[in-house]
């Protein structure tokens, strides 16, 4: 076996394996690999070796362990050579500017994988090729990351974390200088960049000689004050924050936000939040909670609430591992806990936002240079509020990359962006971090908190207020589990040659008539002249949208990263429409017809969310 003389019978198989144990340095994903050979285990050898980790546009995410499937130290290496290469190739003052290297708590003992070990790995690669790095010395949020590109003006941005995904995953997240994840075709073309640099470069192992080179620099302390410095731009309450009596609950869920959300009220002048105990520090084993999604609501609120019964709380707040995304809970008359939707929680923040602008802002005309962006699977709530009160608002496709990139040309042509948000709880509130950021929106939904509570106003009756003034928007998403990539493709094919008839969608579902469609894989929409969709398509990944007669509007959608086929549904009422059970049943109606017929659950074997 040493000297390479193993078969699996799979020619493939095997140089990729002989290539791997020739390359990797890592003592615990060698001998793994070699206990595999050793047993004859070919299908978990295939696992590992079959297929290479696909670069896209949020970079990579994966299981840690061995192999070119997975994350681990050669894996970081090689992504980040190609990586290094292309922005070589994209910049000529690449070794003048640098880059950011962040990272999250994340480990995984068994391969001697961790984020921070990673961060230092990518951090090497860069040095040795005379880049300079600055490489944050502790765990940060994600938000840091892109904060750092744009404060420092880089050419690039890397974030190790898995955010929300289970334990074992990691993942490699790209900023571009512009301070906005990346977009096609960078992807691609760092894929190929990758391909082309597999063999690591003499210096790539050695991270102990990088971690001592005077290109190394670490940021953490100037961008910690610089940070909390811009925030402070969207605090207009001072005085109502410091004499605040609301008691807020705060949970990390294991993750890296507690510090940074303590320091976030500080900066408020809010009253520091009650830290849920058992997860504020960190721990890569997540052991309170199945998974550490903060938006599968209440199983991983559970202590919180606890908390909250015992302190008097009445709110909530929550951020996922990597402190990018916000979950809001507030407490009801009843006693029972509401766990406000991402969707629920965008119209108060966009709400927010824009009455704190207009106290500032006097005059008439500024409006019309002001934009709030959502993506398309969100809530149409902030295009009704922009309907009335004169800014714009934009759509952009689902993701956070868009909203960035988008607010970043805005934001060159001298508008002012305000607000982005996304339905799965990401909210943009300051235009100082292009993605969605958990940290700040902390601390504003915090003072908003404070605010309304002068008002003896909670945020459930804000919520009415507001969909009383701009027409409720009642929403429900979810989605179904298919590990079937045919099922997936022919469910959506015979959507789109309905009754078998060829490019002819449907003109109705379960008696609700359909008005348009929108087909973001192919490129058709039936609102425009030219048939033609405004916004970009994409042929590798499924999504349509259909608009009903009676206000509804119904996105179909596969995941990027899991096993899954979503859908996205709201019914947009005009205001004065406030009959809401009559609302939610007709909601609650439209969307049984679309499971019934188009998603087809029996025929199609799909599994449905798990409860």
């Amino acid at each position: 076996m040493e000297n390479g003389s193993f078969s699996t019978g799979d020619t493939g198989l095997d140089q990729a394996v002989k290539q791997w144990l020739q390359y990797d340095k890592n003592p615990k994903t060698v001998s793994m690999v070699q206990d595999l050979v050793k047993k004859g285990e070919v299908e978990a050898l295939k696992k590992c070796f079959s297929s290479r980790m696909e670069f896209g546009t949020a970079g990579l995410r994966a299981a840690m362990g061995p192999g070119i499937s997975c994350m681990n130290d050669l894996t970081i290496i090689q992504t980040t050579q190609g990586f290094c290469r292309y922005l070589e190739k994209s910049f000529g003052n690449l070794k003048e500017r640098g880059v950011v290297i962040g990272y999250d708590a994340r480990a995984h003992p068994p391969s001697g994988g961790s984020s921070k070990q990673f961060a230092r790995l990518a951090a090497a690669v860069f040095i040795s090729q005379g880049v300079p790095v600055n490489l944050f010395s502790d765990i940060t949020p994600t938000p840091f990351v892109p904060f750092t590109v744009s404060h420092l003006g880089l050419c690039a941005g890397i974030m190790v974390t898995a955010s929300h995904n289970p334990k074992q995953d990691n993942g490699y997240k790209v900023y571009w200088e512009n301070g906005a994840q990346i977009v096609s075709p960078h992807d691609k073309g760092i894929s190929k960049a990758i391909e082309e640099n597999l063999e690591p470069w003499p210096e790539s192992w050695n991270a102990e000689e990088a971690l001592k080179s005077p290109l190394l620099k670490d940021p953490y302390q100037d961008i910690h004050t610089q940070y909390f410095k811009a925030i402070q731009k969207h605090c207009h309450h001072r005085d109502i924050n410091k004499t605040s009596e609301v008691k807020v609950v705060h949970t990390s869920v294991h993750g890296v936000g507690h510090a940074f959300v303590q320091s976030a009220f500080k900066a408020f002048d809010l009253h520091p939040p009650y830290a849920v105990e058992e997860q504020k520090d960190p721990d890569p084993e997540f052991p309170t909670v199945k998974y550490p999604n903060p938006e599968e609501g209440e199983g991983v609120l559970t202590l919180s609430f606890a908390l909250a019964e015992k302190e008097g709380a009445t709110v909530v707040l929550a951020n996922d591992p990597d402190a990018d995304r916000l979950a809001i809970a507030e407490k009801q008359e009843s006693g029972q806990w509401r766990v406000f939707s991402g969707n629920e929680l965008g119209a108060l923040l966009g709400w927010w936002m824009f009455r704190c602008w207009k106290q500032q802002n006097s005059d008439a005309a500024a409006v019309k240079n002001l934009y709030m962006l959502s993506s398309t699977v969100s809530s149409k709530i902030l295009r009704a509020i922009a309907l009335k009160e004169g800014f714009h608002f934009e759509e952009t496709l689902t993701g956070f990359k868009w909203m960035g990139n988008r607010a970043r040309d805005l934001l060159d042509q001298g508008k002012t962006v305000l607000f982005a948000f996304e339905e799965a709880i990401g909210y943009m509130c300051s235009p100082s971090v292009l993605d969605k950021d958990g940290v700040s929106a902390a601390a504003i939904a915090g003072e908003m908190i404070s605010y309304l509570a002068t008002r003896n106003t909670s945020l459930s009756q804000q919520l009415t207020t507001v969909y009383k003034e701009y027409g409720y928007h009642i929403s429900k998403n979810s989605y179904f589990i298919c590990h079937d990539q045919d099922v997936i493709r022919s469910l959506f094919e015979r959507l789109r040659n309905y009754n078998g008839q060829k490019d002819s969608y449907p003109t109705e579902c379960g008696g609700f008539s359909i008005s348009a469609v929108r087909d973001l894989t192919t490129g058709y929409d039936s609102n425009q002249p030219d048939m033609k969709a405004v916004l970009p398509t994409s042929s590798s990944s499924q999504m349509i949208t259909f608009t009903f007669s009676n206000g509804g509007v119904a996105t179909m959608r596969t995941s990027g990263t899991e096993p899954k086929i979503k859908y996205y549904t709201e019914l947009c009422a005009a205001p004065g429409n406030s009959d809401v059970a009559h609302l939610k049943k007709e909601l609650d109606d439209l969307v049984d017809a679309i499971i019934e017929n188009f998603f087809e659950p029996q025929k199609n074997k799909l599994q449905p969310k798990p409860e």
